[in-house]
Order: structure tokens, then C-alpha cells, then sequence
């Protein structure tokens, strides 16, 4: 008989942690840049950003799995016309957010991980045409990315609408190829908006 109270006791409590956990889907715009550590530059990119998120029953613990298009633009002027390369660069992130809640908002903070999955160039005219694609060598770029996440999000019964900032720590490139020395030691930049809906 204590066996099966305890048992119960622990169904319970397992199936009220369980309904209090929060799960959905999330997507928004990367407003995304290259950075270097004492150059300033302000060649924005917009991208997609589009995941699945998990709250743990706290509240205070936050883990995602996102595919986020991040990158850079380089606008140029020549005889044959202007226009402007659109460097981009598709990652799979996993960033683990400690979450604070104040009223309806909620800080968040914490690392990310990332694994690139393409990358490529596209020459896009002054008319918006985009006139070539070139796919370059994935092996170029380091596989990994990491860095920091911070941001702060209005949150409803269902859904939330946030805004974030990831500051990246590893250079895209690696040393000695073409990536590296073209892209010479940036790091990847984005400020993403986004809006979020519970499962």
C-alpha cells in the first residue's frame, strides 16, 4: 500500500512537471555581419532564422535547435555595373539560455554551439537580380561555431515575441585557405528578431 502511494505521489508530480514544461516553434528575420576585432563594418545581411525551443518546468532553462542563415553583404561599383555579393553562410545551432522572468518578459543569456551546413555567394545587380550562384568549399570554413546568446522576449499564453543578439567567438574561416584569408578573421554577428508559438 505505501509502495503504490508513493508511486502515485511520483506519477503526479512527474505528470504536473511534465504539463508545466513548454515546447514550440520559432522563426523570425538575421539581421547578420562579419566582424573583426578592430575593424568596424557595416555590411548587413538579412536572413531566416527558424527552430524548435524547449523550456524546462522551471522556467529557468531553455534549450533550442535552430537553422539560421547568417553572412554578410559587399557592395561594388565597376565598369560593367554595380551591384553586391551576399555571403552566406547556414548553420544549425543549439544555444542553452538561462531565463529569467519579470511580469510577462523574460532575459535570456547563455552559450551556443554551431554547425555550419553550406555556404555560398550570390551576385546579386542593383535591380535585385541575382545573377550567379557559386557554392564554396565547405572545408574552407571551420565546421564549428560558437559564442554567446543574449536577449529579451514579451511573452503571451501561447507565444512570445523576442529579440536577440549572437556575438560569435570563432572565426569562420580557417587559417591558410581561401576562406580564411578572404574573410581575415571575421566572426559572425547577428541580431535576430523572431516569434514564438507553444506545441
Amino acid at each position: 500500500m505505501k509502495t503504490k502511494a508513493i508511486l502515485l505521489s511520483i506519477f503526479f508530480i512527474t505528470s504536473g512537471l511534465l504539463m508545466a514544461q513548454r515546447s514550440g516553434i520559432k522563426g523570425g528575420a538575421n539581421f547578420s555581419n562579419l566582424y573583426v576585432d578592430d575593424v568596424s563594418d557595416e555590411n548587413m545581411k538579412i536572413g531566416l532564422n527558424l527552430g524548435l525551443w524547449h523550456q524546462a518546468a522551471s522556467g529557468a532553462l531553455q534549450t533550442e535547435l535552430n537553422y539560421s542563415n547568417k553572412g554578410a553583404e559587399v557592395i561594388y561599383n565597376g565598369a560593367l555595373g554595380s551591384g553586391k555579393y551576399r555571403y552566406n553562410l547556414n548553420y544549425l545551432e543549439m544555444p542553452i539560455l538561462f531565463v529569467g522572468h519579470v511580469g510577462d518578459f523574460n532575459l535570456h543569456i547563455g552559450p551556443y554551439i554551431g554547425f555550419l551546413v553550406g555556404a555560398n555567394i550570390k551576385d546579386v545587380d542593383s535591380d535585385g537580380n541575382i545573377n550567379q550562384v557559386a557554392q564554396l568549399d565547405r572545408d574552407d570554413f571551420n565546421t564549428f561555431d560558437y559564442g554567446l546568446s543574449g536577449g529579451a522576449a514579451i511573452e503571451f499564453d501561447a507565444s512570445q515575441i523576442g529579440l536577440r543578439y549572437n556575438y560569435g567567438l570563432r572565426e569562420i574561416g580557417k587559417s591558410g585557405s581561401f576562406a580564411g584569408e578572404a574573410a581575415n578573421n571575421a566572426k559572425n554577428s547577428v541580431f535576430q528578431l523572431y516569434v514564438a508559438f507553444d506545441f
